[in-house]
């Protein structure tokens, strides 16, 4: 209830002059939990709602809320509704999410069993024609192939988590590599709609083997990366120093 609510200008006589019966009402429900009179405000056309603070244990800030109202013509008020409610200061749970809206990438173990979603916007029908010539040739084994892929939404996705992950352009390792995944021996390209951008580290030196990267991505451990030794005969200074020093005369 917000304050501009408590102590408004009643819009029914009749119905604000019945505090006691609200507060019996009340008392018919939440028995000794019913506090001090709040206030009240109108709801509508012979339609008004007095409240009362609740004494409740573990429900501060909330009260008491019941609703009056009458018949036209009619001089005897009747009770509508009879609800706890909270107030502005109230602690209230946090708002429900769905089980499937909670999960985060890592959340499923071994022996986990996540079902899918019948309206999940990043698969759609194998049937249903795409962009992508590999969805295609999977839709084309009707009934032989897959009976969902991924929609454009969840390609559009999957690249922008991968390319804003790990192993995208902004790591720290991309941003001091000699040169990108993009033209490394070691890349394996996606098939489709995202083999322009994205493949699979086949190197098992570096910390993304076996993960997708991104063509922009990069290492130390690029294919055609050198380093320049140069020989002894151009180094300067003394090669070798065994330490001891001849004495004059």
């Amino acid at each position: 209830m917000t304050s501009s609510q408590l102590g408004s200008a009643p819009a029914d006589a009749v119905l604000a002059a019945a505090v006691e019966l609200a507060r019996e009402a009340a008392l018919a429900v939440g028995a000794g939990t019913v506090g001090e009179y709040l206030g009240a405000y109108g709801e509508g056309d012979r339609l008004l709602t007095h409240t009362f603070a609740t004494t409740q244990p573990g429900y501060a800030g909330w009260h008491w809320a019941v609703t009056l109202a009458r018949a036209p013509r009619a001089k005897v008020p009747t009770v509508d509704e009879i609800v706890l409610l909270p107030g502005d200061s109230a602690l209230l749970a946090p708002q429900w999410v769905p089980w499937h809206e909670r999960l985060q990438a890592g959340d499923l173990g071994p022996g986990d069993l996540l079902p899918g979603t019948p309206d999940d916007p990043r698969l759609v029908p194998g049937y249903v024609q795409s962009d992508d010539p590999a969805v295609e040739e999977v839709a084309f084994e009707l009934g032989i192939g897959r009976e969902r892929v991924m929609s454009r939404e969840g390609r559009l996705d999957a690249a922008e988590r991968w390319h804003d992950g790990d192993f995208g352009p902004d790591s720290s390792m991309a941003r001091q590599a000699p040169a990108h995944c993009g033209t490394c021996g070691f890349l394996l390209p996606l098939a489709g709609s995202l083999r322009a951008g994205f493949g699979v580290c086949g190197n098992e030196i570096t910390p993304a083997d076996g993960h997708v990267v991104s063509v922009e991505y990069g290492c130390g451990a690029h294919s055609q990366a050198q380093v320049s030794i140069p020989p002894l005969s151009e180094r300067s200074g003394a090669l070798y120093d065994d330490g001891d020093e001849l004495s004059p005369g």
